[in-house]
């Protein structure tokens, strides 16, 4: 892809837009187009359709999305499946419609079954039940990734699509009830360190094997798929499906990565499990040797991720104070 290529980015202010854009940026292209909610609603069909027309991009990348933890899941199922089905819906047959050949459309590695074979490859997509807590979310991504296979089927385009494992770092939602895993962690040993609190309250057992992608490692990976040449894109895909696993192919059990918050945060009380609470999938370790195979690696640890996204945690922290 050239340089000068015009990529509409949408999602541009969330965690994953954002750090595709600074990629983006950093290898030098400089044709990026962007929309705010105000701008452009993107559950607005027609509103869609009209911009990707008058635009017209050489490449669309769909990082929006509606996202939550468990909690959000559960509570909000509805708006996960509608709103992400009408923002991607849009987005890619309207993206059809405008002529544009090439695309990136973002999921989750939730689109696998809930006892999937680990560590999971793209070929067990769609041999058994989802976990329930974000089965909503997890079919609308996978309506995703075969709406991008249908039109690479039908209409010769080149939509490819990436799943990423669970994401953290800069930008990311640290709303105690709609968060992922780490943020709400980090939030809850954060605050408990600055009020003087004896212990933390951990959701589920513990137990759980989670692996965990640092963002700014995900838009590298992003951006080297998209600007793939579609010879090596095509050798390392299976026949028929579009997606590619993205993650470091290393996991650690939830009580790990609570012990390891503990210690960047700073925070020298106790750790307590609230077991009562959901685990959700037992294990969710991707296996990423197809991306491997094709030159990327990811390059940022869990210590050193959770350090930056804490140091950037720390900098917004201050600003709401300065305000």
């Amino acid at each position: 892809m050239q340089l000068n290529a015009k990529i509409f980015v949408a999602g541009h202010r969330g965690m994953v837009g954002s750090a595709i854009i600074r990629n983006l940026k950093s290898k030098g292209f400089h044709h990026i187009l962007t929309r705010s909610r105000d701008e452009l609603n993107l559950l607005d069909q027609q509103h869609v359709y009209a911009y990707l027309q008058q635009e017209k991009p050489d490449a669309l990348v769909i990082a929006a999305a509606k996202v939550g933890g468990i909690y959000a899941n559960n509570t909000y199922p509805a708006e996960f499946i509608f709103e992400n089905l009408s923002i991607q819906n849009n987005l890619i047959h309207g993206a059809h419609l405008a002529g544009v050949n090439k695309l990136l459309f973002l999921g989750s590695s939730c689109i696998y079954p809930k006892f999937a074979p680990q560590p999971m490859v793209e070929a067990s997509l769609l041999t058994d039940t989802l976990e329930a807590t974000n089965e909503p979310y997890a079919i609308a991504k996978i309506a995703g990734i075969k709406m991008c296979e249908s039109y690479n089927r039908q209409h010769g385009r080149d939509y490819r699509s990436v799943m990423p494992t669970n994401l953290y770092g800069p930008n990311d939602n640290f709303h105690p009830d709609n968060s992922h895993v780490i943020p709400a962690m980090m939030r809850r040993f954060h605050e408990a360190k600055t009020q003087g609190e004896g212990t933390v309250v951990v959701w589920g057992t513990g137990k759980p094997m989670r692996e965990f992608l640092y963002v700014d490692d995900m838009a590298d990976a992003s951006v080297f798929v998209l600007t793939l040449n579609e010879e090596s894109y095509q050798k390392n895909t299976l026949p028929r499906l579009s997606h590619i696993n993205v993650g470091t192919g290393v996991d650690c059990s939830i009580a790990e990565l609570a012990k390891t918050m503990q210690h960047v945060v700073g925070f020298e009380g106790d750790i307590v499990f609230d077991a009562t609470k959901p685990d959700g999938t037992p294990r969710k370790l991707l296996d990423v040797s197809r991306l491997s195979n094709m030159g990327w690696y990811a390059k940022t640890n869990l210590v050193e991720g959770l350090t930056k996204t804490y140091e950037w945690f720390l900098k917004q922290q201050m600003v709401v104070r300065e305000v």
